[in-house]
């Protein structure tokens, strides 16, 4: 059954040479010779090899080895049974292809020796028959190896595709982590400041009317931002194109930090900010980002475990010396339900990113988070 244009195509091309082999093959051997049954024998096996030559296309062995045996008993099937052992070494194994050579040469040496070729010996006439037939297991051989290559340099461009397109999967998971990871701490940092707003309204129920309505409106306002932020998290993570993945959302600066600080007062927290950089301005927005994220984490740890403590922050460095962040307060009790640790992980992961180094330890009743970032000039 023809299955596509391309094999009409093909079956069209295989006929049309085969019968104009036959036919110069024919009109050769009998163009000075006197007609006579071998004639008829000719013919008959000329038009029985040209209609068998379709056949090469669905099962070229099978047909090469039948054009191959009328070939041993006329030369008018020499050129489809060439042409038969040509498709034979283009489209199967070398041992297939070599075996069915062999049998061709042996069925022209037959055709040979009771079928005179004028003009040319028998011994120069199976050299040539040799040489032919070796010609078609190169052409083959060659055919095949190329196509080897290109399939071999198809898939490793189709591999190479699928591996640049995991690293970008991967790259995508990274930044969405990564993300994640900096809205973690945002949203910590807000929920211990609610919590602490929410625990002073539930000790000190005796507070003024005004004192609670300020206390209820920063929690209703933090809720608010809590849920935000938390959106803008979940949106991070379902989304597959971070094109924008922190949705345009300002990266925090140095000169960020007195509004940080300046929250946790509010939350009556007592914090001392002690700055002295140089240049804050000019810091990259990786060594800012890690310093405010530092600080965040530390005020949220205080709030935890120490709470109504004071909390001690210190900032120094410049361009060149780098940035020296020390948070410390005094040891307190977390209260129940409160577990820590994780946070502290994420942010030595995170210092040491840029290069940094992060240590915490608890000495002299105190406990004291100090991290250096390096800062180039």
């Amino acid at each position: 059954m023809i299955r596509s244009r391309h094999d009409i195509a093909a079956i069209a091309v295989n006929l049309g040479a085969s019968g104009v082999l036959i036919a110069v093959t024919i009109l050769g051997t009998w163009a000075d010779r006197e007609s006579g049954p071998l004639l008829a024998l000719d013919l008959t096996i000329g038009v029985l090899s040209w209609l068998i030559t379709p056949l090469l296309l669905r099962r070229p062995v099978q047909a090469t080895a039948v054009l191959t045996l009328l070939a041993a008993v006329s030369p008018a099937a020499t050129p489809p049974a060439t042409i038969g052992a040509l498709q034979v070494s283009l489209r199967r194994p070398p041992k297939t292809a070599i075996l069915v050579a062999l049998t061709g040469v042996a069925a022209h040496a037959v055709q040979g020796l009771w079928r005179i070729n004028g003009g040319i010996s028998y011994a120069w006439w199976l050299v040539l028959i040799t040489i032919a037939y070796g010609a078609l297991l190169g052409w083959g051989a060659w055919a095949q190896a190329r196509a080897a290559l290109i399939r071999s340099l198809r898939e490793r461009a189709r591999r190479a595709e699928a591996e640049q397109g995991r690293r970008v999967a991967e790259a995508r998971m990274l930044e969405r982590r990564k993300i994640a990871h900096e809205m973690h701490d945002v949203l910590a940092h807000r929920l211990s400041l609610l919590a602490t707003f929410a625990g002073a309204m539930e000790y000190r129920p005796d507070s003024s009317p005004e004192q609670l309505s300020r206390a209820a409106g920063v929690v209703r306002d933090g809720v608010h931002q809590a849920l935000e932020e938390l959106r803008e998290v979940i949106s991070i993570l379902r989304d597959d194109d971070l094109g924008d993945a922190d949705g345009g959302r300002p990266q925090p600066v140095l000169a960020d930090l007195p509004r940080l600080v300046e929250e946790s007062r509010d939350a009556g927290a007592e914090v001392l900010l002690r700055q002295n950089v140089d240049e804050p301005g000019e810091a990259p927005p990786a060594v800012a980002r890690t310093a405010y994220r530092i600080i965040q984490e530390g005020l949220t740890n205080a709030r935890k475990h120490a709470a109504g403590q004071r909390i001690e922050v210190i900032l120094r460095g410049g361009p060149g010396n780098g940035l020296e962040i020390v948070v410390s307060n005094p040891l307190g009790t977390a209260p129940p339900g409160w577990s820590g640790g994780a946070g502290l992980v994420g942010l030595t992961e995170r210092v040491n990113l840029v290069g940094g180094q992060l240590d915490h330890q608890a000495i002299d009743g105190e406990f004291r988070l100090r991290a250096s970032i390096p800062w180039p000039a």
